[in-house]
């Protein structure tokens, strides 16, 4: 036959589209999908390429004639209608396969298949007084009948056996995968694109290995059918042998030239019979030393060593139908996801099943989902990014509820900053108490190249009667539902876990990444840093300490004792302090304060910083009556090599106070914070003092939900005029703090 025909190309159910896009690539024209396939036009050589390159499709079908079938008889006569003797030798074999729709008029599909058989035969014996025989196997001709309500169509299968079989399974297991199928997973989830950019492909539960050697042709260019010894068409009268030798040559060629730059294939199984089933299927491909295999128990994956580009992790786990009991099954998914989270975080995952429940027990969301069928079973294909994904988990009430708040929050806290030009603000604060975590949006400033938001997240401990499994799980949840309705990538998300520390363990340095982020407050500009510090340098909670600082500061002398990051001290300077300066013992800090007061334009004598012990620095005689305003922000609990003993804020802040009240000029202004939620100003050593608790004042309304965040006192002099003093402080050793940071 030559010039353009029409042909029809079935495929499963769900994969349709997949295949019109195979078909256009190989240059077929007038391509359009169907239910069941997709029909185009093109040569003959077309469709041999068809069934030797289709990775999706079951069948390639030469139709010849369409036809009212009311029922048998008239099924009959049409088929015997036909010139066979055109298609088919005498000493021929032939072979009927009958397809029925559900609305068919012919009900039968083995006594419509002997129908057609007996036309085809019945013809010859008129025209050759013999007649062909019958190979259920390997026909010279396969006949393909399909009959959709009163209507039928017969055609020639140039594809002989359905086209998933490869030729190269030799062992299988239970419930094995289809390969066209196997094939349009791999399509779906993104496969040539990941091994194209020099990804990997790996499947931690790999059976009999049908995704490793699938996967393995696709990346290699290896045609799907060049194993395969039979073809419908070999024997068929109509067949253009030069043609089909021609794509045979092209394709192992092809072949040749793909393994030499084939990526790393590499599948996992606990089950023993599985993984020599998978080698003998690997080693039946041709694919030895191309696709790697091995046992081991799926706590144990991990990404292949010599990787470059993030993979692609994609599983056919058992999802119920045939293999594994529900508790099994359950605690298999749950191992998947934390797998997927915990060792595969920047790589790309599809995981297919049949169980939407088990699906969600995975705890990462799919952001996207494909409809496939095995058989009759109807599957999900559902895709992850673990590290950009929005990862709430799906179905469960609890992270619905944590991103239904965090929802809410912002609309109501986002007017309110919008409103007040708040930049940076803690969104959540532990508000439902299964989802205790704090979360902090951090807009960005300018200048940087790199504006915001950045979200800072910090975990409080979970007590020991908490399930750390279960208080992991939820964590995954409140990070999912962060990334989704901030609508922020991973990068810009930000964990630490917040727990009690002691002694020196709470000034361990987290990391030492070094990046500053630059921020906007009160219309000044700061640093921060998500990484590598138990804070980010900018306490969100003292907002109001600050802004009363710079009100107060105008043409005074102001001291900032426990200075941390000096933003206290670049407030005051915006006030219109006539001088600043920024005491601690730390020069990590030190140098943080000078960068956020350069930053604002305050630099030079008037703004100066002292690195020493701010108790012992206190006691200098020198320094009697030199400020107007102090802001003292002890720790909670301090200890250090440089120190004389050890601080406490409860046991020591009257001294700590008279100590800076002696600092103070006659009018001055003493404000005292702390962070410490339990503490308890002890009013009868401080009778002789005016002091004013401005706790309240302070709280700024999106710590609302959490008063106790710090104490915040204004401390006068018996002089007549005195306003007071202000010391505030990052929380430290007795009160949370984080010890891990995980920038996500």
């Amino acid at each position: 036959m030559t010039g353009a025909l029409r042909f029809f190309a079935t495929a499963p159910r769900g994969v349709a589209g997949l295949l019109v896009a195979e078909l256009r690539a190989m240059g077929a024209a007038d391509v359009a999908e169907r239910p069941a396939g997709a029909v185009f036009s093109g040569t003959l050589e077309l469709a041999y390429r068809a069934c030797l390159w289709s990775r999706t499709a079951n069948r390639v079908l030469l139709p010849l004639a369409e036809f009212a079938a009311p029922d048998p008889d008239a099924l009959y006569e049409a088929v015997k209608a036909l010139a066979w003797e055109d298609h088919l030798a005498l000493e021929g074999s032939l072979a009927v396969e009958c397809a029925l729709a559900a609305s068919a008029a012919i009900t039968h599909s083995r006594f419509a298949a002997q129908r057609v058989k007996d036309a085809v035969v019945d013809r010859f014996r008129e025209l050759r007084g013999a007649r062909p025989s019958v190979d259920l196997v390997h026909p010279d001709l396969r006949i393909h009948l399909h009959v959709r309500g009163g209507r039928a169509t017969v055609s020639v299968d140039l594809s002989g056996a359905s086209l998933h079989l490869r030729g190269y399974r030799s062992a299988g297991v239970a419930a094995p995968l289809k390969e066209n199928l196997a094939a349009a997973i791999l399509l779906r989830a993104g496969w040539p694109e990941v091994a194209e950019s020099g990804g990997a492909l790996l499947d931690p539960m790999c059976g009999s290995g049908t995704l490793l050697v699938e996967g393995a042709m696709i990346a290699a260019d290896i045609a799907p059918g060049l194993l395969r010894t039979y073809f419908g068409f070999s024997g068929w009268l109509g067949h253009d042998a030069g043609s089909w030798e021609r794509l045979l040559a092209e394709a192992r060629e092809r072949r040749a030239d793909g393994l030499v730059r084939a990526p790393t294939v590499v599948g996992y199984d606990s089950d023993v019979v599985a993984v020599r089933a998978a080698l003998a299927n690997v080693e039946q491909a041709g694919l030895h030393g191309c696709v790697h295999v091995e046992r081991r128990g799926l706590s144990a994956c991990e990404p292949p060593r010599a990787t470059g580009a993030p993979g692609l992790v994609v599983v056919n786990p058992p999802y119920g139908r045939r293999l594994g009991t529900p508790a099994q099954l359950t605690a298999l998914y749950v191992e998947l996801g934390s797998l997927l989270r915990r060792r595969f975080p920047e790589w790309r995952a599809a995981v297919f099943t049949a169980n939407p429940e088990l699906g969600r027990r995975i705890g990462l969301r799919a952001h996207r989902t494909h409809v496939l069928y095995n058989g009759a079973i109807e599957c999900r294909l559902l895709h992850f990014a673990p590290q950009a994904a929005a990862t709430t988990t799906a179905g469960a009430a609890g992270a619905e509820m944590f991103a239904n708040r965090l929802r809410k929050n912002l609309k109501t806290l986002g007017r309110w900053a919008r409103r007040e030009g708040v930049d940076c603000y803690r969104l959540y604060d532990a508000d439902l108490p299964e989802y205790a975590v704090a979360v902090d949006l951090y807009s960005g400033g300018t200048g940087t190249g790199e504006g915001g938001p950045w979200v800072h997240v910090q975990e409080y401990e979970a007590p020991p009667t908490v399930d750390p499994a279960k208080a992991g799980m939820r964590l995954q949840d409140a990070l999912a539902a962060v990334r989704e309705v901030l609508e922020v990538p991973d990068g810009r998300v930000f964990l630490k876990v917040r727990r009690r520390r002691k002694g020196r363990d709470q000034y361990t340095k987290l990391a030492a990444a070094g990046r500053f982020h630059e921020v906007r407050e009160g219309g000044l500009r700061f640093l921060v840093n998500f990484t590598d510090y138990l804070d980010t340098g900018l306490f969100l909670d003292h907002r109001p300490t600050r802004s009363l600082i710079r009100g107060l500061a105008s043409g005074r002398r102001f001291l900032n004792l426990f200075g941390y990051t000096g933003t206290a001290s670049v407030y005051a300077a915006a006030g219109g302090a006539s001088s600043t300066l920024t005491v601690d013992l730390s020069r990590t800090y030190l140098d943080w304060a000078r960068r956020n007061l350069a930053l604002n334009g305050y630099a030079g004598p008037r703004h100066s910083l002292v690195q020493a012990d701010c108790l012992e620095w206190l006691r200098d005689p020198g320094t009697r009556g030199a400020f107007d305003l102090i802001f003292l922000d002890p720790p909670t609990f301090s200890t250090s090599k440089r120190m004389r003993g050890t601080f406490d804020v409860q046991r020591d802040h009257v001294a700590l106070i008279r100590d800076a009240l002696r600092l103070l000029a006659p009018g001055g202004v003493l404000w005292f914070s702390n962070n410490l939620r339990r503490f308890r100003l002890d009013t009868e050593a401080l009778e002789d003092l005016r002091v004013e608790d401005v706790t309240r004042r302070t709280i700024p309304r999106d710590f609302a939900r959490s008063p106790r965040i710090h104490k915040c006192y204004r401390i006068r002099g018996t002089e007549k005029g005195t306003e007071g003093i202000f010391i505030d402080h990052p929380a430290t050793a007795s009160s949370a703090a984080p010890d891990a940071s995980v920038p996500l």
